[in-house]
């Protein structure tokens, strides 16, 4: 009797491995989940927190109102994709691009709101993260995002 030697799967280890694969996945995703959403809310740190030296150059300046025109502060916000907002100095946005809203008082107080929207995490929809300048000129991060997501340096 002649015997042939198999090279191929049987259909048992062909499932066998396909169901590791299914376990591998079923971990993995909510890892890659948490730090997508992890580095979202520090991406949306850094882009609202590069506008606190432009705001201060304003301040520095005497420019106390948000706009284009003369005498008025333009903090230079670029378009985000993570961001909800209209750009204050009337600049056209593309599609699903926002921009923090920044107001800035004659004191020196300043608050610049970056409201998560748009391709961001969606627990992160309706929450915000905000910079804060108090009249002295400390700044100090807060958001509303849960405690698990929030970047360091940001508190509740």
């Amino acid at each position: 009797m002649k015997q042939f030697s198999s090279i191929g799967f049987t259909l048992i280890e062909l499932m066998i491995v396909i169901s590791i694969i299914g376990i591998l996945a079923a971990v993995a995703l909510p890892a890659y989940q948490t730090h997508v959403g992890k580095s979202q809310a520090s991406r949306v740190m850094v882009e609202t927190g590069g506008l606190r030296s432009l705001v201060e150059a304003c301040l520095n300046e005497g420019k106390t109102t948000v706009g284009s025109g003369d005498g008025e502060c333009d903090p230079g916000a670029v378009g985000s994709t993570l961001i909800d907002g209209a750009s204050q100095v009337g600049a056209v946005l593309p599609v699903g691009q926002g921009v923090p809203q920044v107001t800035v008082a004659a004191d020196g107080v300043v608050a610049i709101e970056a409201k998560f929207g748009g391709s961001a995490y969606p627990l992160f929809h309706t929450k915000t993260l905000t910079w804060s300048r108090t009249a002295d000129g400390s700044w100090n991060c807060t958001t509303t995002i849960d405690t698990f997501f929030r970047p360091k340096g940001c508190d509740l």
